[in-house]
């Protein structure tokens, strides 16, 4: 296969906006059942990386797979095949306040997969609980819900159809460090239950530690380094270093208005 063992796989990719280069080159690797988190700074391209894989941008140069199948350009019933491999845990929860918790969790299975609303919701109600909130947040609404409940709900969202590959999106942000912990270890359980292959993007490296078998680092537009969670505060790279222990002086420049 063309891309190896490789669960997904980006080879060469370069997005572009304008004058403004995002991804300058991307190669990277996810093998089945890892957890790989990228890190960098706001504005590295975390989240354009992850919107090329998933096909809602098209990537200016490079080849992305999945299951060793390129999808960089596929379109219509072959694009959602692809897509149906995955669930995605959005930065802000993104959950629709029309909705109820139970049917923002189920949105996938009946409008992408056409599921009687009777069996979502028994679904959704089942997904609830694999996240430790009970049947009776079902009938609330999102805005009735704390951002940490919300997290979960996001989660049960993402785990809903029982996808193979699972995007999560700074997934901590905006939570306290007591509320962010008790979501890092939802992510490893639940993951772990459901045997899925993760990709995360985040610039919160207790989160990082916490999830990542594997962990990446994206600075302007390429991939810095790589390596074994282990290994990240032995890395030898200097721009790793300053990332991780938040510092201020170092080869990252940051602009700074005076």
């Amino acid at each position: 296969m063309a891309g190896g063992s490789a669960k997904v796989e980006l080879k060469g990719v370069k997005k572009r906006f304008g004058d403004k280069v995002v991804l300058d080159g991307v190669d990277l690797r996810i093998d089945h059942g890892e957890s790989l988190v990228v890190i960098g700074g706001s504005g590295t391209g975390k989240s354009v990386m992850i919107k090329c894989v998933l096909g809602i941008l098209k990537p200016d140069e490079g080849q992305i797979f999945v299951d060793g199948k390129e999808v960089t350009r596929l379109r219509g019933r072959a694009r959602d095949a692809v897509l149906r491999k995955f669930g995605m845990l959005f930065q802000n929860s993104a959950l629709f306040d029309s909705l109820p918790v139970w049917e923002n969790v189920a949105f996938g299975l009946i409008q992408g997969r056409g599921m009687a609303r009777d069996k979502a919701h028994e679904m959704a109600i089942e997904k609830l609980g694999k996240v430790g909130l009970g049947p009776e947040v079902g009938a609330l609404s999102p805005a009735e819900l704390s951002g940490g409940m919300q997290k979960r709900v996001g989660l049960a969202r993402a785990i809903a159809a029982d996808p193979e590959i699972i995007f999560f999106d700074e997934p901590t942000t905006g939570l306290d460090p007591i509320m962010a912990d008790v979501i890092n270890d939802l992510i490893v359980t639940t993951v772990r239950d459901v045997g899925a292959t993760t990709l995360s993007i985040t610039h919160d490296m207790v989160s990082a530690r916490k999830i990542a078998s594997r962990i990446a680092m994206l600075y302007q537009g390429r991939i810095i380094w790589q390596g074994p969670t282990a290994a990240i505060d032995n890395s030898g790279n200097p721009f790793v270093e300053q990332f991780i222990h938040g510092r201020a002086e170092g080869p990252i420049k940051m602009e700074v208005r005076r």
